[in-house]
This record gives structure tokens, C-alpha cells and sequence, in this order.
């Protein structure tokens, strides 16, 4: 249950962060993110990682970690994984996504041990 939290806790403050960065500040965004040509895409997709992190927290705040919660949480790290090295192999985005694409796959590890230790428990 330790490492549930902590790993719901990681995803949330990631994504909070990057979040009110683009939404903040969209300049030095830009900057190491590269150009944009739809800023109002840029910020459509930070106010939803920003509701998703409002979910996480609530979800922290009360302790409830159920199956919905969970499922948000490994599928956000799947889809933006994907989004990630699709667009930077397509040479639509900048590498620096790659990191971003190393963060969620890191998320989407720890999700994977808990699943497993779980799974040995019932």
C-alpha cells in the first residue's frame, strides 16, 4: 500500500507541475519543449493532466485508491507514453519528450510492480 501511494503521489505532483508550467508560464514552455503551432492545444491538454492530478489528490486526500483511480492513473501513463515516442519518431515534437516518455514508462513500471504484488496476495 506504501508503494501505491507513493507511486499515486509521484504522478499526481508530475503532473501538476507540468500542468501549471504550460499553463503558467507557456513561454519558457516553448522554449524547452520547442515551438508550437496550436498554444491552445499546449493548454487544453495542461487544464486536463491539471484535473487529472485534482482527481489523484482527492484520491490521496481520502484514501481511496479503487479500481477507477487506478486505471486513470496506468492509463494516462500508457497514452502519453505512446503520444510521446510516436510524435518524436515522426519528428513532430522535440526529443526533449523522450524524457517525458521516460517518466510516464517509469510511472507505468511501478504501477505494474503493484499490480503484480497484488495479484500474489489474493
Amino acid at each position: 500500500m506504501q508503494l501505491l501511494r507513493i507511486t499515486l503521489l509521484l504522478q499526481t505532483i508530475y503532473y501538476l507541475v507540468t500542468a501549471l508550467w504550460a499553463l503558467i508560464h507557456i513561454q519558457s514552455f516553448i522554449k524547452v519543449t520547442g515551438p508550437k503551432t496550436d498554444i491552445w492545444l499546449v493548454k487544453t491538454v495542461a487544464v486536463l493532466l491539471l484535473a487529472i492530478s485534482i482527481a489523484f489528490s482527492t484520491a490521496l486526500w481520502y484514501k481511496k485508491y479503487d479500481y477507477p483511480v487506478l486505471t486513470l492513473a496506468v492509463s494516462c501513463c500508457i497514452v502519453l507514453l505512446i503520444i510521446d515516442c510516436y510524435y518524436v519518431w515522426t519528428d513532430t515534437i522535440s526529443k526533449i519528450y523522450l524524457l517525458d516518455a521516460l517518466a510516464e514508462a517509469t510511472l507505468l513500471c511501478l504501477w505494474l510492480i503493484i499490480m503484480v504484488r497484488r495479484g500474489k496476495r489474493k
